[in-house]
């Protein structure tokens, strides 16, 4: 039996299987009644937007669908069939089999399966004042054997609300984004210097035309760790990975993040101390790449900044300087970020610009917005941000087809009713975000990428965009996120037309995170007076 799950336990090739796109069960449509017809969206339903429950007695907690009730059955299930790699395809199919609410059963984790804004709605008006989610146990267990302290992503209760508070008010407070706005557009501009150097020495056409194809993935990457984990905002410092020969230790750095989120979801349904003792494999590459990762954090880098010219110390410097979160802690909440900041803002960037390029319409509109906005902002990139609104509209509506993270969790602190069954306090509940956002009962047309369906009054109201989670336990990254996406779309839009050779929908994979799976290639066209535009360094 321990060679068989060794056997099982290894990170390889996943075949994916094919998983139909079909709409909702007549389950769905029955649980979807009146029409609302709220802003930007007609013909939604009642249940939809608001209603948790329904007619008749409410039924029990037993009585809800479910994917069969032996979890490891399942889990071999899973296994075998490669459905981790897919899980967010998975959801969907069952979604369209069971209805809008199902119970899965997986390994040594149940769960209650949502989609509806409604339901989702009533999940989060009991989350209470200490708000829980499922708890990652591959990480917590790295931590406690090598006896590292936890930050806010691992903790729960009274102690992880005092130490959110102290981070808000360093990253999530409007105040927080001033300071640190500069300095991502610093590194969004230099993305764009390095990429028309790039142009120019392997491009083709004319100076002012000239084109080059290629994958952006690798130098967004090395966008996202200098301009949020390693540089100005968490240290205030850059880093270099935009140089001719970036370092060896940020590569390794962001190898390890993909490592780590690769190796999590099976570790997820599995006791990871028993896998330890084990000596499995998956377990052994998890735990080396959080080690490569918290070396990588080191909490020297960048506080003393003699002659640096740099105004603002980094959110280390901040935490340091106010002296109320001991320096361990400090570590573990910086290490956190650091770890959970470039993959989920490089690869949703990724997205977002195959989807401007296969929506050349689209594009041009949020272009010609963008620069209007750039031209009256006079450079200040906070002014550029707020008149151009079709910016944070594309990274909704990128969000909404490709969340990061495939599922919110909580656990209601009372009994709740939920598609007319009971709830118990307690229970994990998910609202799968994958099929939420490709919902034709939550979304008009939702198959075409349109970011002026978020441009209206109370579009983003009714629980329907939740890539950054809710309330006290949203990201606390969030406001660093999607001022770095905006302000990278700003500059490449400013400066480059995007293409692509093919229309055809992009395929996906999930490894913790969804991204896809394979990096599109983009052509990026210099536009007329380019070099003007981009500003001197």
């Amino acid at each position: 039996a321990v060679s068989r799950l060794r056997n099982m336990l290894t990170v390889g090739p996943v075949v994916s299987p094919a998983v139909s796109r079909a709409l909702f069960s007549s389950r769905v449509n029955r649980a979807l009644s009146v029409s609302t017809g709220l802003p930007g969206d007609t013909g939604m339903r009642a249940s939809v937007q608001g209603g948790a429950g329904g007619s008749g007695a409410v039924r029990g907690f037993q009585e809800i669908p479910h994917t069969g009730s032996n979890g490891w059955i399942n889990l071999l299930r899973f296994w075998r069939e490669g459905t981790f790699n897919q899980l967010h395809k998975h959801m969907e199919k069952t979604f369209n089999m069971l209805g809008p609410i199902y119970r899965q059963y997986l390994g040594s984790q149940s769960s209650v399966n949502i989609l509806l804004p409604g339901d989702i709605g009533e999940l989060f008006r009991s989350e209470g004042l200490h708000p829980r989610r499922m708890t990652l146990q591959p990480w917590a267990t790295h931590r406690e054997t090598r006896k590292h302290s936890k930050g806010v992503f691992l903790k729960n209760g009274a102690e992880w609300r005092a130490d959110r508070l102290l981070l808000n008010r360093e990253v999530m407070l409007s105040s927080a984004v001033q300071r640190f706005l500069p300095l991502l557009d610093e590194v969004a501009r230099d993305f764009c210097h390095l990429l028309h150097r790039k142009i120019q020495m392997d491009g083709h056409g004319e100076n002012e035309h000239r084109s080059l194809t290629l994958d952006p993935s690798p130098d967004l990457f090395r966008f996202a760790l200098e301009g949020e984990s390693s540089c100005y905002v968490l240290y205030g410092e850059r880093i270099g990975l935009f140089s001719s020969n970036p370092s060896w230790e940020s590569e390794r750095f962001i190898w390890a993040v993909e490592r780590m989120l690769a190796t999590t979801p099976p570790l997820l349904y599995l006791p990871p101390r028993l896998l330890r003792r084990l000596h499995v494999p998956l377990w052994t590459q998890h735990a080396t790449a959080w080690d490569h990762i918290f070396t990588e954090a080191r909490i020297q880098r960048g506080y003393q900044l003699p002659g640096s010219g740099c105004q603002f110390p980094g959110v280390l410097g901040q935490l340091i300087e106010r002296g109320e979160l001991p320096l361990n802690l400090i570590r573990a909440n910086l290490t956190e970020l650091m770890a959970g900041g470039v993959d989920t803002t490089a690869v949703p960037l990724q997205f977002a610009l195959f989807e401007l390029a296969r929506n050349p319409g689209v594009q041009e509109k949020v272009r010609k917005q963008v620069k209007d906005s750039w031209l009256q902002a006079a450079g200040n990139p906070q002014k550029a941000l707020q008149g151009a609104p079709l910016l944070k509209g594309t990274m909704k509506e990128t969000l909404r087809l490709y969340p990061v993270g495939i599922t919110v969790q909580r656990y209601p602190i009372r009994d709740i009713v939920l598609q007319n069954y009971r709830i118990p306090a307690g229970t994990l509940v998910q609202a799968c975000l994958y099929p939420l956002g490709r919902s034709q009962d939550v979304f008009q047309n939702p198959e075409c990428f349109d970011p002026s369906r978020w441009g209206g009054r109370g579009s983003g109201a009714g629980f329907r965009s939740l890539a950054f989670g809710f309330g006290a336990r949203q990201c606390v990254g969030r406001r660093i996120a999607e001022s770095e996406i905006q302000l990278l779309l700003l500059h490449i839009l400013r400066n480059f037309h995007l293409e692509v050779s093919s229309k055809e929908d992009i395929n996906t994979k999930y490894t913790l995170i969804l991204q896809p799976e394979s990096p599109p290639t983009i052509t990026f066209t210099t536009l007329l007076s380019s070099n003007q535009t981009l500003c001197p360094q």
